[in-house]
This record gives structure tokens, C-alpha cells and sequence, in this order.
């Protein structure tokens, strides 16, 4: 182990974050220490009496960095980041990476609006759930713009315009069209009242409301009325008997219990909102060995409570945290509102919690395997990979391709996998802006030169500003590149990183004569990789993704070039006008058919205009 003694006597004793790093730079560990000094200088003293699996990572330390915060708490937050960007093999590890369905509410418009959404984020909007079935959320969705004039699309409306046009859902009697104000900001802020207490799971004074409204349409014989208000007051009472009540305070909570195995434990959380369980979900951690339930407890919720868009005013916990009093202000930092974190020891919330127990004891016997060979798919697959190239500390790869027709329109692709799964928000398109005609080699120069440029420029600008790269969005560097083609593109990509000062290994992705995946070029050598192995169909898998994102970003150019090609070459033709004659016709091809009457009466077209069209395409 290398000696840190001059390091560690530079140590601030101030709160920070610390990131332990291997010969190969990766970061291995990150942590959060109240006193910097007296946190890191622990890991390095004879006599601390690690348990195995510390022991393990500090006999792997190569250097360390740190970064000083103003406060504990703020600490937390960025250990928080820098754990969800590194992914350390050596910290616990959330490895679900699931996306829930939420209902937003946007109450901050001026004219708010209430969907499904995946991508919850932290907005003035308003979220119902998690769910865990979205049929549920579908027929709440359904209610609502059954029952209330709340608009479905998502036009920005910061007042009505009497000069718009109303789209098809006014046609259809499925909104009331706030943008042309046919409806007051007064009605439709008494709907959204109401909407606000539905979702809020207060049924009683909405059936209330529509019973006497069916009663009304009865008696005065309105009888489709009626029984339409009937099928509406019979969907929401079934809405309701399908969440079970916990509690008679309508409280939301959060109930949290552990199942552990070796080195996985699984979380079993039940979400209750309004004092009804709305539905439960468990949540696999890697990397537990050696850490007491009350650490992997507080990792737990660390992790999940740093990507959800909602906290309930209380968590409910089987066991403790550790460093319970910061994860505890965090959490109401997040929340904007004080959040009580309880363990209880008896009563109701005791027999949830025990319920939750059982069943993440119940679903870690019963998928422990599923899970497991689901991590054999991805994990499993890169370290197959790495044994094959003889590497190490495989976390991130980057893969690259060009996709051309002629050279008409050449677009890079740029897909990213961390630790064997897709990282979706890191993909990038580049659109070929230096190389003219279908060559490849220059094309992925270009990408990898603008790539590795981006993230030299900000990190530049980031160490200006004091802060450290780890902070970027562009400065995590991959572990290993993969290029779709032979031994040329790869001589073309390990040039850019020479030019660049980058050391990073580059393989590329070869075919078949059936354009099927074959193999690796790493080295100049080829890399066989046996079929049934999961580092092959990995390969495969990151080759058909670098192919398909390049693939549709080139077609997605080549298709507006061909629009603007035609109608644009003609006089008087510009965005507008070539919008609306898209929007009046369809398409090119019934354009060409048009009377000139037909085009005059587009709308935006002057006669000449008109004229000018039907001569273009009529044109021998």
C-alpha cells in the first residue's frame, strides 16, 4: 500500500466529500466526513480493525482526492452525486435503476394540466404516486377528463387568445379550450381545485356532488345525462376500493424494510399517500458485506430519496441509520418541508413495517436468481470483457459510428454503457460539419476530436472557477471505447486520443459477411468472443444501439433536407408557407396534385404564390 503520510497531514479538518481512486484513476470509493482529517486518516491506521471488504478497497487505493464543503449536509448532497456519476465498486449500490409512473399536476401554469409522467423532476409541479401499475394511472387520467375541464395537451397557455384556433379535444367535448377563453381562469381554477382533492384521495365530497347532479338529470328526465354521471360516480368508487387504508390520519409515508443475502439486500418499500396504500416496489443493493443494517439503511435512502421527485412528511424505517440527524435535514431539504423519519417499536406503523419485512424476504428467495442473472447480462458481461482484453476497471465504455448515404447528410453517434446497461442521458449526436463525401475515417476523426475538446473546455472552465472536474457533465471519460469497424477506424481513433494527450483503450466492433457481430479488433489483433458468453452479446448489444441511434438521427435529417429541397426552391416558398401547404395536403405528392384553386386557398398563400407552386410541379 502506497505511504499517504504527506497527504494526509494536508487533510482540512473541515466537513467535504472524499474519492478514493486505483492506479487506473478510477474512483473506487466516495465518502462524506464531518472532519476531513479525522474521517480519511481512519482508513489508513494499523489499528482501526477494518472488516474484509474495507480492508480490500484501502489495499487498492492508489491516491485520493478531496473536495471541502460548507457543511455537512451539503456534503451529503454531493456524495450523493458523485456516487449516482461513478458508480464506485466499493460503495453500496442501488442497483435498480427504475423509473416510476407519477401523475403531474402542473399547478404553477396559469392553466394547469394533469398527465402520466416517467420523468419526475424537481419542478414547482405537483406529483401523485409512485404507482406501480400504470393501468391505475390510466383510469384516474381517464376520470378526471371525464368528469373535469382540465385541458389534455401541452399548448403553454399564458392567456386566451381569441384569434387561436381550438384543436380537436374542444371538437370532441374533451376540454373546454382555455385558449381562446371559453372558459374563465375562475371556473377552471375551481376545477383544478377539485381535481387537487380527488387526487388527494378525498372521494366523498366529489360523489357526493355527482349523485346530486344525477339525481338532478333524473328528475328532469335526462336520463343519458344521468347515466352518464352514473358510470363516472361507479369508476371512481371502484378507483377507491382499490387502495387499502392504513391509517385514519390520511398521512403519506414511506414504509422501509431490508432482506439481506450474502452480499445483495433487498428493500421493500410501501408507498401510502393519503393515508391509502397506492402500491410497493423493492429495490436491490449491491455490495452490502460487511456493512450493518443501519449503514446499508441510510445508503438505501441516501440513494433512492436523490432521484425521487416526492418525499412524504414521514418515512417509517424497520431499523436505524446511521448518521441519522443529517440524512434527516437532508431529506427535508429535498422535501421543502420538515419530514419525520420514525422506528417504531409498536402499534399500526410496527405492523407495516413487519409486513414490509416478510415480503422482502419473500421476493429476495423468490427473484434473488432472476435478479442474479440479470446482473450476469450486464456486470457479469464487462467483467467477461475485461478478462478477454486483458483489462481492469471497465466501468464506462463509449461506443462510436457514422452513418452516411453518399456522404449526403453524415451524422457520428455517440452511446454510452455503464456497468453493461444503457446510460440514455449521456448519448450524443454530431452532425458532420468538417468532411465532405462519404468518409468514414475523417468523419470519426471529427467526432472524437469535438468530443474530447468539449470536455478539456470545461474542465478548463471548471478549475477556473475552483471546482473540480467531477463536477462536469462532459468530463467523465470512458474506460474503454469501441468504434463500429476495423483496424483503419481504430488507428483513426487511438491518433485523436494521442493528439488529445488521452490514454484510453479503443477496440473496434467487427462483422460478419452477414453484417452480424464477430468479434473485436483490440491491439491489432481480432478478439474472439465465444457466442453463449455475455460479454459477446453485450458487444452485440452496444453495436445494434451505436448503430440505431446513427441511423435515426440521419434519417431524421435526410428527411427535412429532402422536404426543404423541393419546396423550398420555389419562389416565395418559405418555413411558414411550407408548413402550411405540409399541413393542408399531407404531403409532397398531393401537393403536386392541387388545383391552383386548392393552393390559393391555403392558408398564408397570395396568388402568386400559388401560381408559383402549381408551376413548379407542373413544369415538364
Amino acid at each position: 500500500m502506497k505511504n499517504f503520510e504527506e497527504d494526509l497531514k494536508n487533510l482540512p479538518k473541515l466537513p467535504g466529500v472524499y474519492l478514493m481512486k486505483d492506479e487506473e484513476g478510477n474512483v473506487i470509493y466516495v465518502g462524506k466526513a464531518k472532519s476531513l482529517r479525522s474521517r480519511v486518516r481512519q482508513y489508513f491506521q494499523v489499528s482501526a480493525g477494518h472488516n474484509l471488504k474495507v480492508s480490500v478497497m484501502v489495499s487498492n487505493i492508489s491516491s485520493f482526492e478531496y473536495i471541502v464543503t460548507s457543511s455537512e449536509l451539503e456534503a451529503l448532497i454531493l456524495e450523493c452525486n458523485l456516487i449516482k456519476k461513478y458508480a464506485p465498486k466499493y460503495n453500496i449500490l442501488l442497483k435498480d435503476d427504475k423509473t416510476y409512473p407519477y401523475v403531474k399536476f402542473t399547478v404553477d401554469e396559469a392553466f394547469p394540466r394533469v398527465f402520466l409522467t416517467r420523468m419526475a423532476n424537481k419542478d414547482k409541479a405537483k406529483y401523485y404516486g409512485p404507482y406501480n401499475r400504470v393501468a391505475l394511472i390510466k383510469d384516474v387520467l381517464f376520470l378526471i377528463h371525464e368528469i373535469w375541464p382540465i385541458r389534455p395537451c401541452s399548448k403553454i397557455i399564458s392567456k386566451a387568445n381569441p384569434n387561436d384556433r381550438p384543436c380537436l379535444n374542444y371538437h370532441i367535448g374533451k376540454c373546454k379550450a382555455p385558449c381562446v377563453g371559453n372558459i374563465s381562469r375562475e371556473e377552471y381554477a375551481l376545477a383544478v381545485a377539485q381535481v387537487k382533492e380527488f387526487l388527494d384521495g378525498k372521494y366523498t365530497f366529489i360523489l357526493n356532488k355527482l349523485e346530486k347532479q344525477m339525481h338532478e338529470h333524473s328528475e328532469n328526465l335526462e336520463f343519458e345525462q344521468a347515466a352518464d354521471l352514473r358510470n363516472k360516480i361507479f369508476g371512481i368508487k371502484k378507483l377507491a376500493e382499490s387502495q387499502v387504508a392504513t391509517s385514519a390520519g390520511g398521512e403519506d409515508q414511506d414504509i422501509i424494510a431490508i432482506a439481506r443475502a450474502n452480499d445483495e439486500a433487498l428493500m421493500q418499500v410501501y408507498f401510502i399517500r393519503a393515508g391509502k396504500m397506492v402500491g410497493r416496489e423493492h429495490f436491490m443493493l449491491d455490495g452490502v458485506k460487511g456493512f450493518n443494517s443501519d449503514e446499508v439503511m441510510s445508503e438505501f435512502v441516501k440513494r433512492y430519496y436523490g432521484g425521487a421527485p416526492f418525499v412524504p412528511r414521514e418515512v417509517v424505517l424497520q431499523t436505524e441509520m446511521a448518521d441519522s440527524e443529517t440524512i434527516t435535514q437532508w431529506l427535508s431539504t429535498v422535501r421543502g418541508k420538515s419530514v419525520l423519519v420514525t422506528i417504531p417499536q409498536k402499534g399500526e406503523k410496527r405492523k407495516l413495517v413487519n409486513l414490509a419485512a416478510q415480503n422482502a424476504q419473500i421476493t429476495l428467495e423468490r427473484f434473488g436468481d432472476k435478479i442474479r442473472r440479470e446482473e450476469a447480462k450486464t456486470k457479469g458481461a464487462v467483467e467477461e470483457l475485461e478478462i478477454a482484453l486483458n483489462l481492469s476497471g471497465i466501468n464506462r465504455i463509449e461506443a462510436y459510428d457514422i452513418s452516411n448515404t453518399q456522404g449526403f447528410e453524415s451524422v457520428g453517434s455517440m452511446v454510452v454503457f455503464e456497468n453493461g446497461v444503457p446510460k440514455r442521458s449521456d448519448y450524443r449526436k454530431f452532425k458532420i460539419k468538417s468532411v465532405a463525401g462519404p468518409n468514414d475515417y475523417a468523419s470519426m476523426e471529427e467526432v472524437l476530436t469535438r468530443r474530447f475538446m468539449r470536455a478539456k473546455k470545461e474542465a478548463d472552465e471548471l478549475m477556473a472557477a475552483g471546482k473540480t472536474i467531477e463536477q462536469g457533465k462532459f468530463t467523465t471519460l470512458p474506460n474503454l471505447i469501441m468504434v463500429d469497424g476495423g483496424a483503419g477506424h481504430v488507428s483513426t481513433a487511438l491518433s485523436v486520443l494521442e493528439n488529445m494527450g488521452v490514454n484510453i483503450p479503443v477496440c473496434g466492433m467487427v462483422k460478419d459477411d452477414n453484417h452480424k457481430t464477430r468479434g473485436l479488433i483490440y491491439n491489432n489483433n481480432e478478439i474472439v468472443l465465444p457466442k453463449a458468453k455475455n460479454a459477446f452479446k453485450l458487444v452485440t448489444r452496444i453495436q445494434d444501439e451505436v448503430h440505431r441511434f446513427a441511423i435515426e438521427y440521419h434519417r431524421k435529417l435526410r428527411g427535412k433536407t429532402q422536404i426543404k429541397s423541393v419546396l423550398d426552391d420555389i419562389a416565395g416558398v418559405g418555413p411558414a408557407r411550407r408548413k402550411a401547404l405540409l399541413t393542408a395536403f399531407g404531403s409532397v405528392e398531393e401537393i403536386k396534385k392541387a388545383t391552383q384553386e386548392q393552393l390559393i386557398a391555403v392558408e398564408g398563400m397570395d396568388k402568386r404564390t400559388a401560381q408559383a407552386v402549381y408551376d413548379f410541379f407542373q413544369r415538364p
